[in-house]
């Protein structure tokens, strides 16, 4: 066992839980299990319910260290597998926050036969790892006590039923609505929020519906959860827990076109031009040897790939779920596992969210990445949504070390499009001083034209760094 000699604190989103709590030491990450959870700790290790887990790649793995501090509270420090990036249930697509749900309900399942149970159901418990949803944390399982209703219940219908069912029943973009409430959407609001006709669906009408109008009714009364009226057997248990997954696995998406789902069916690249951007950002991968990329309005991910491919830890953020969903799909077809999907909306970047605005990290605490693509973007941002190149650069700058950008002229078809209805303001927009101002927080590497286009391509690496 490694030895730990530590004087620190919980990292920012673990320091409700009374089990124990997360913390950073020389980039590494530690959990402390306190002795409150000891019992349940041991258990699930002497049950072989971690074991099977680990084996079922359903929850990280952990190694036990050698704890020198005289912490009273402190039971035992375990290091578990450091998940790379953290992503957020309002960075996901619908597919992932479904495969999350089911993930979730997998585990219930096989905890039951080992003697435990979920004793929280959080999404924040969950991150995709090398393609796939996986339990982060070890500290959320404690003994089954016969009879027992799920404790966990409500917060699963409010962290994963709920965004699910408002997504494929109404909009996909309802997923954004666990920003606003982090703690799972209000059952109440989602039962006046689905259609009518959801109250002829026995499943929704059990699980949201009339889980909502019991969640009111029951909110202004002390429940003794020893009344034998709350008791609930093995097997309506198990019940339950089939009836969640087999109507969550059956949910989906209606089909819709969206602006830009079939955006590289429809581009004015010649087929040599294409050939050719994609030599230029294999040149330049080359060239940086970056170990994570964040590609901004990444699209289906075609130029994602290009780095993916590689072994180079990649994210592919996009404003469009649609073109998501489609990304994700072949992630899990082809099992990619260096590629992750994630939802950005970058004219509103996710923000420092919870307690005190510490809870959950904005996308830029989150980096720096080492590189950046902002390729056939900065055009919507300074035209279509008013930016200046200086906001943009400085934005930029703050997000990764090296950024492989593109500047799309006015002469270009698509410029012309986000022109065609409105009158042109944009004096500024020309490569001159798209240059001057990039060259302010970056120094231009390299820039090179693509093959029969006007369009550029540039190299940059942020100042000082």
């Amino acid at each position: 066992m490694e030895s730990l000699n530590k004087n620190v604190s919980a990292v920012s989103s673990s320091f409700r839980d009374k089990a124990g709590f997360v913390f950073m030491e020389k980039g590494e990450v530690y959990r402390q299990i306190n002795h409150v959870y000891k019992e349940n700790y041991n258990f699930l290790l002497s049950s072989g319910l971690y074991d099977r887990l680990v084996e079922k790649k359903l929850i990280i793995a952990h190694e036990e260290m050698v704890d020198t501090t005289k912490e009273r509270s402190c039971f035992k420090v375990i290091k578990p597998e450091k998940a790379p990036f953290i992503s957020y249930p309002y960075e996901w697509t619908f597919s992932q926050l479904k495969e999350a749900a089911l993930c979730l309900l997998k585990i219930q399942k096989i905890a039951f036969s080992f003697g435990m149970t979920l004793k929280d159901a959080s999404a924040y418990n969950f991150q995709f790892l090398k393609g796939k949803a996986i339990l982060i944390d070890s500290l959320s399982f404690e003994k089954y006590k016969k009879n027992s209703p799920w404790i966990a219940y409500r917060q699963f219908c409010q962290h994963f039923l709920a965004p699910l069912a408002l997504s494929s029943k109404l909009d996909v973009r309802f997923l954004q609505l666990s920003r606003l409430f982090i703690d799972g959407i209000p059952l109440d609001l989602a039962s006046k929020s689905l259609p009518i006709k959801t109250k002829f669906n026995f499943f929704l009408l059990s699980h949201i519906h009339l889980h909502s109008k019991m969640q009111s009714s029951y909110s202004q009364k002390n429940i003794n959860l020893n009344n034998k009226k709350n008791y609930i057997s093995k097997n309506s248990f198990l019940a339950l827990l089939y009836n969640l997954e087999k109507n969550i696995s059956k949910m989906k998406l209606k089909n819709f076109k969206s602006e830009w789902s079939d955006y590289y069916s429809f581009t004015n690249y010649t087929k040599d031009s294409y050939t050719f951007k994609k030599e230029i950002i294999n040149k330049f991968l080359k060239k940086v040897s970056p170990k994570t990329v964040w590609d901004l309005g990444s699209n289906n991910g075609e130029f994602a790939r290009l780095a993916s491919s590689q072994g180079i830890l990649t994210y592919a953020f996009d404003i469009d779920y649609n073109a998501l969903e489609k990304n994700y799909y072949r992630v899990a077809k082809e099992k990619e596992k260096n590629l992750l999907p994630l939802f950005l909306d970058l004219k509103n970047p996710s923000s420092n969210l919870g307690w005190a605005h510490i809870e959950r990290d904005s996308l830029e605490k989150r980096g720096p990445a080492d590189m950046i693509f902002a390729l056939a973007l900065v055009h919507h941002l300074a035209i279509s949504n008013n930016l200046p190149f200086k906001k943009i650069a400085e934005y930029f700058s703050k997000l990764g070390k090296y950024l492989v950008i593109e500047f799309i002229p006015k002469e270009d078809s698509k410029v012309k499009k986000l022109l065609s209805s409105r009158e042109d303001i944009f004096l500024e927009y020309k490569k001159e001083s798209f240059e001057k101002e990039f060259s302010n927080y970056f120094i231009i590497k390299e820039s090179l034209q693509i093959k029969d286009s006007k369009r550029f391509i540039y190299l940059m690496e942020i100042k000082n760094n």
